[in-house]
């Protein structure tokens, strides 16, 4: 069965690359720290709309989301406990938000009458690579705090992401274990199941690189993520998803606002190196947007 994993930003930068120059800028470390915050609050409310989908049925699964709900508000509370002890801000994290991406590029329909098993599979393979993702950051988090400089705050925020990533952990393994049972069902659920990840792989990546990537030629590179999710559906389909979501895509908003955000606070904090080093690494982009095809996001066993 297939095996997705999360890929790096541009196939060069990894989790522990990116963390630990995260953690050497407080301001960028806290921001990151809200967005952790962002993300385990709204999953709770992308869950509890998952489980009025299922209206009741299958009971275990209703059982299974209602105690990740559970968890994932704890996790929204102790990063809330911590960042407010640390004085800083807990309102919207600036810029493009991942989980908001990541729903946009979502198949909203997956759940209908006709196809109710191949809603669960659908929802179950979409948590199953957020999580997966989030727990690569966790453990990234928690290698950099460790190498870094062991003030009150750097243990106090280790201390709280590894309370954190055990539980997203089992998160993963729960979704693993239930989308293998479904794949065990016969030959036709397997291919089911298999399709799912590597949609939902698509999918993540795309959402993950829109809110790395402000640099000149990202909407271009969206658009070439966004083709690779639409070859992971069926012909008939692919034409109305990207005449959906291409505009959006091509004229993002939200991509501007944020380009205008990093701009302000990079000129703020240091113009000389605004001009020194902000601005060649958003040209750069323009070259990024040459890069080779990605590899398949996924492996097989």
């Amino acid at each position: 069965m297939t095996v997705a994993y999360p890929k790096k930003f541009n196939n060069a930068l990894g989790a522990r690359e990116i963390l630990t120059q995260v953690v050497r800028d407080r301001e960028i470390h806290l921001i990151t720290l809200n967005r952790y915050r962002y993300n385990e609050q709204r999953s709770c409310k992308d869950l509890t709309d998952l489980i009025e989908k299922l209206n009741g049925q299958p009971q275990d699964l209703v059982r299974d989301l209602s105690h990740h709900i559970s968890d994932e508000a704890r996790h929204a509370m102790w990063l809330t406990d911590l960042l407010i002890d640390l004085g800083a801000n807990v309102g919207n994290p600036p810029g493009m938000s991942y989980i908001n991406e990541f729903e946009r590029l979502l198949d909203q329909d997956a759940f209908n009458e006709d196809t109710f098993e191949d809603g669960v599979i659908a929802a179950l393979a979409s948590i199953n690579v957020t999580e997966k993702r989030g727990c690569e950051y966790f453990s990234a988090h928690i290698y950099a705090l460790k190498q870094a400089p062991q003030t009150e705050e750097n243990i106090k925020i280790r201390e709280t992401i590894e309370r954190i990533f055990p539980e997203e952990a089992g998160h993963v393994r729960w979704g693993n274990r239930r989308l293998a049972r479904i794949a065990d069902r016969s030959a036709e659920m397997r291919e089911k199941v298999d399709l799912a990840k590597r949609k939902y792989a698509a999918i993540e990546q795309a959402a993950y690189e829109a809110g790395m990537d402000f640099t000149m030629g990202a909407e271009l590179r969206r658009v070439g993520n966004l083709l690779d999710i639409a070859n992971t559906m069926p012909l008939v389909e692919r034409t109305q998803y990207l005449m959906e979501r291409l505009p959006y895509t091509l004229l993002s908003p939200d991509l501007q606002m944020t380009r205008i955000d990093v701009a302000q606070r990079a000129w703020n904090r240091d113009p000389q190196a605004f001009m020194e080093k902000f601005v060649p690494l958003f040209l750069n982009g323009i070259g990024r947007s040459q890069v080779m095809k990605k590899p398949p996001a996924e492996a097989r066993k």
